[in-house]
């Protein structure tokens, strides 16, 4: 169990934002001093954050008061520990967040859930001698116990709740403040879930995740984008300079990086182009020459290929060198002395076999071939008829050029939008 949770194994009292944010202020002897505006609290730590201040008028003046000057908060007030009132101008530090203006009725990211939420209320408890936030309440009853008057909110029990250690607020228009979910948070999540979040997001919070992962793993943010539709990817590049932009595409897979190239302005196109590293760039203009509904628009340039000569230790050791994604190494491709392709050994095979044993010695599998300029229809019956997860390219020599993989059959066949359309992502 993490310290987190340990704090709240007592089942501490909660008290809701919404009905201290808007109270009033008062002194030791419980005369009104001014209202409560909003609570403090400064991220960046472990554990539940601590409300650091709070915002308050007195006198029409808007000041800061430390919560070391509060001896309680409860629905309705906040009371001084002292008569004397100190109030000091607010200034936001670093990290710091305002909870009803800054996360209150703002979308989060349920990080847990890989989806985002909307606080429609703050939760609060007293833990280790400090209020803090222990979690946010995204269900209807946290919106209706506000439109209430505070006597009928308080009878409003918590709906669905979610613990603090699972969310993370956008920064907005907070300077000051950024995304504290680079790790672990985020970097725990598929790219294709980040990337849902993006595309669900609006365009400042989308902005602020990718900033995020890009600060932090550059491999990361090239895999959120390629997992991106063309629409936000092209949104999300747009204000980059030419060299950003092939900073990103240059991390890519070829496949993917080509069709984002395609996508570019064409009046850019040349120069990022030119800003790739030579192999990745020969690889986007290579696939680049094809017509993305047909096989060479759709396949990888990168597979292994060996020739039949080869030992199954050898073999192995280059998957085991090699840098490829795991669904390029489910064969490794065999080819004669000229290059022509001759059949695939599937890795479970390799694995099962002799190290010193060779190549010819094994049965190839039989896989049927595609040309580049097989159509889509072509392609996926030919993967539906053999069961396969990959599909040789070959050219007019028949000399591999390529591999078609089955998710990119099915980024061909399943509707944009899928993900939401079928409620995976949850409610926004």
């Amino acid at each position: 169990m993490s310290p987190a949770a340990m704090e709240l194994t007592e089942t501490p009292k909660i008290l809701h934002l919404s009905l201290v944010a808007g109270g009033a202020l008062r002194d030791s002897d419980g005369q009104r001093l001014g209202r409560v505006d909003d609570l403090i609290v400064r991220l960046g730590g472990t554990g539940y954050p601590p409300i650091t201040g709070l915002l308050v008028t007195v006198a029409r003046r808007q000041a800061y008061l430390p919560s070391e000057r509060v001896s309680n908060l409860a629905p309705g007030e906040a009371v001084l520990s002292k008569a004397k009132l100190d109030l000091r101008p607010f200034e936001r530090r670093p990290e710091e967040v305002l909870l009803k203006h800054d996360v209150l009725d703002h979308q989060l990211i349920n990080v847990e859930g890989a989806r985002l939420v909307r606080a429609n209320e703050v939760e609060l408890a007293r833990l280790e001698g400090w209020w803090r936030v222990v979690g946010v309440d995204t269900g209807p009853r946290g919106g209706m116990r506000r439109l209430l008057p505070h006597m009928l909110g308080r009878r409003i029990s918590t709906g669905e709740f979610l613990d603090w250690a699972s969310v993370e607020p956008f920064a907005g228009n907070v300077a000051s403040v950024q995304l504290r979910v680079l790790h672990p948070k985020l970097a725990k999540l598929h790219p294709a879930q980040i990337a849902d979040l993006v595309e669900a997001a609006s365009h400042s919070e989308g902005e602020e995740i990718i900033h995020a992962i890009g600060h932090d793993d550059l491999e990361l943010e090239a895999d959120v984008f390629e997992e991106l539709d063309e629409q936000h990817q092209i949104e999300f590049i747009e204000r980059r300079s030419d060299k950003e932009v092939a900073a990103v595409i240059s991390r890519m897979a070829p496949d993917d990086a080509a069709d984002l190239i395609a996508e570019i302005d064409e009046q850019r196109r040349g120069t990022v182009l030119d800003l790739l590293p030579a192999l990745h760039q020969r690889k986007v203009r290579a696939l680049m020459g094809y017509d993305p509904a047909e096989a060479g628009g759709l396949m990888s340039p990168d597979f292994i290929s060996v020739y039949r000569q080869a030992t199954v230790g050898e073999v192995l050791n280059r998957v085991r060198q090699s840098s490829l994604a795991d669904e390029l190494l489910s064969s490794v491709y065999v080819m004669d002395s000229g290059h022509r392709f001759l059949g695939a050994v599937p890795l479970a095979t390799l694995v099962r076999s002799d190290p010193e044993e060779g190549l010819s010695e094994l049965d190839l599998k039989y896989i049927p071939c595609l040309i580049p300029e097989a159509d889509f229809e072509e392609i996926a019956r030919l993967m539906a008829d053999y069961n396969l997860i990959a599909a040789p390219v070959v050219d007019s020599a028949d000399r591999m050029i390529g591999v078609v993989t089955v998710d990119d059959v099915l980024e061909v066949m399943l509707p944009k939008g899928w993900r939401r359309r079928f409620g995976l992502l949850g409610d926004e």
